[in-house]
């Protein structure tokens, strides 16, 4: 199976294959970080980091990733400092930087901007987050740190806490998980930030039990509970942000009460929605989940540019 020159834009056209090759290339790159923390396997290579939207983990993971390949970055780090600014399209921007770099890796607000970009490029481009649609690479990531916490991806209770409306981590991992045939997905948010419809429907049409409730003591009884912050910068109003920031707070206390054997994890940033008395637990798994984030984006270089 060869992913060499293809684009990496949602979980939602990936097939079980794919996401298990992945997984596999991924746990090589972990090795090969602990054995040689600096390779040449990309020395060759020119990456564009293009970031429109802010970022940290992200955007500081995958220039991680590229250092660790030894490969080169261009970065630009926010649209202020893009043509952009000037109001140069996605498409343009793409088929100009087709002549400078071997990949490109974008965020940018719009949903389904990284295709328009990916059509218009010839290099591969790798989906960092396009507005409330997808963020393929978070999800791949979170597969793998279930993978590491749980010892299998198949036949798991995953429960999906908060900003489900926006959430594009939820959405991807939504798909993501998808083929291993979930025990139950439990979708627990205020009804203003449920689950898309759509989404929904999706799961149910691949016959994952869905569970829709506002109690976040069902979500606790789950395998994995997937904490999300809500997103101040996706509401047009600020009463309604306001009012529903607050919705759901996990703390240890909480952790406690739930399933003995329950992964906490959490795309971060973190703002209330985690209190940081839980950090210490053995089921805290977020900041392994973000350290997860360098290995995934290693794999997923080496293999769209065809040396994985």
């Amino acid at each position: 199976m060869s992913f060499k020159g293809r684009d990496i834009l949602s979980t939602v056209d990936m097939s079980k294959e794919d996401f298990l090759e992945i997984m596999k290339v991924t746990g090589k790159m972990e090795e090969l970080t602990k054995k040689e923390p600096v390779s040449n396997l990309l020395s060759d290579k020119i990456v564009a980091v293009l970031f429109m939207e802010p970022s940290t983990r992200t955007r500081l993971s995958f220039e991680t990733a590229i250092h660790r390949l030894g490969a080169k970055a261009i970065t630009v780090a926010s649209a202020a400092s893009s043509s952009a600014a000037k109001g140069e399209t996605l498409a343009d921007t793409a088929m100009t930087l087709d002549g400078y770099v071997d990949a490109i890796i974008v965020r940018q607000p719009q949903t389904g901007g990284a295709r328009i970009m990916a059509d218009a490029a010839k290099a591969p481009v790798i989906n960092g987050g396009d507005g409330a649609g997808q963020h393929p690479t978070q999800a791949l990531l979170d597969l793998y740190t279930i993978l590491k916490e749980k010892g299998t991806l198949e036949n798991l209770k995953i429960a999906m806490v908060g900003d489900l409306k926006y959430g594009r981590t939820v959405h991807s991992l939504s798909y993501a998980m998808a083929p291993f045939s979930p025990k139950e997905y439990i979708y627990c948010a205020p009804e203003e930030l449920q689950m898309p419809e759509e989404i929904v429907k999706d799961m149910a049409d691949r016959s994952i039990p869905v569970r829709k409730t506002a109690d976040i003591s069902e979500a606790l009884q789950a395998d994995i509970i997937y904490m999300t912050r809500i997103q101040r910068e996706r509401f047009e109003d600020p009463a309604q942000y306001e009012r529903l920031k607050g919705s759901f707070v996990l703390t240890r206390d909480l952790v406690k009460q739930g399933n003995p054997n329950i992964s906490v994890m959490h795309p971060l940033p973190r703002v209330d929605e985690i209190t940081t008395d839980v950090d210490d637990l053995p089921n805290a798994a977020y900041f392994r989940q973000a350290h997860n984030g360098v290995y995934l984006r290693m794999a997923l270089l080496a293999m769209v540019t065809g040396r994985a």
